[in-house]
């Protein structure tokens, strides 16, 4: 059996009547076949550029160094 969509609701809570976005949430997520005018000019990222985009970074560059350099002359003394 198929389960529907429970349209009045926002997440866990009763969307109210007059819910601004209301009429685009119930048209739902649009969907691209990969021909159409959308999905020509936003093409797909490329899995070899993921990397770059999510792997994280040093905000404070040479802070660990710093760190391990004060941690190795403490216990020196």
């Amino acid at each position: 059996m198929e389960e529907k969509a429970n349209t009045d609701r926002l997440g866990y809570m009763k969307m109210p009547e007059n819910f601004k976005y209301r009429s685009v949430l119930l048209k739902g997520r649009p969907k691209h076949n990969g021909l159409d005018d959308f999905s020509a000019k936003h093409p797909p990222m490329p899995v070899s550029k993921w990397a770059k985009i999510f792997s994280p970074f040093d905000a404070l560059r040479g802070f660990g160094d710093e760190i391990r350099q004060k941690e190795k002359s403490s216990e020196d003394d």
